[in-house]
């Protein structure tokens, strides 16, 4: 998507720093994803990360539960995973050049309140030691990935408000990829995980008939 909005003729040339340096990107996420046809991918890929995001995120509760551990904490990451998840959807479907307010709406939700989701996460790796999944070396490397991703987002937010665009934009693409590298350590987490499945199971052969439930206690078993 990036390639494709530097393709624009309402983009700036890239420089040779921008080619070599991934930290060094002119453009923002958003300003990626601001003009036709790239709006439309824009729109289109965070919308499904938004869905993969409400999977993760119930998968990741409901593991917590099967392990025994309901408490608040668990309750409280499911809210703001699911709040982050909205967030991408608003980011991807209303873009800054349309509707500005909505735009920065999703994406202090999207950020902030999904670094709040992994701080929480943080606590319940060393919470929950005794849930199958994730080996030691999990947890100071969430910790490690949570810090980055704090810093790069206080600094995101000073930079854009003292107009430094290029430095604010190379800290949202650092903010986002430490956010897919925390995403992606759940596999960890999921390791025995086999899968869930979901079934309709028709009513009256659930409870049963009387005939079924007779013949079933008067039926004796067979050599």
């Amino acid at each position: 998507m990036y390639l494709l909005s530097l393709s624009l003729p309402s983009s700036p040339p890239p420089s040779p720093i921008i080619l070599s340096l991934s930290l060094s990107l002119s453009l923002s996420l958003s300003t990626c994803g601001t003009q036709t046809p790239q709006s439309c991918v824009f729109a289109q890929i965070l919308s499904i990360g938004a869905l993969m995001v409400v999977w993760i995120v119930l998968i990741r509760f409901q593991q917590l539960r099967d392990c025994g551990y309901a408490s608040r904490a668990n309750t409280a990451s499911l809210v703001l995973g699911l709040v982050c998840a909205l967030g991408c959807s608003i980011v991807g479907n209303f873009q800054q050049s349309a509707v500005m307010q909505v735009h920065l709406l999703g994406a202090f939700l999207a950020f902030f309140v999904g670094v709040a989701y992994f701080w929480i996460q943080v606590y319940l790796t060393y919470s929950t030691a005794c849930c199958p999944g994730g080996g030691c070396w999990l947890g100071p490397v969430r910790i490690m990935l949570c810090c980055l991703c704090t810093v790069l987002i206080i600094t995101m937010s000073v930079l854009h408000n003292q107009d430094y665009r290029s430095a604010a934009a190379g800290c949202e693409w650092g903010a986002a990829t430490a956010f897919f590298l925390l995403f992606a350590l759940f596999a960890e987490d999921f390791r025995y995980v086999d899968c869930h499945q979901y079934h309709v199971q028709n009513g009256q052969r659930a409870k049963g008939t009387p005939q079924e439930m007779t013949s079933t206690a008067t039926t004796a078993p067979t050599a």
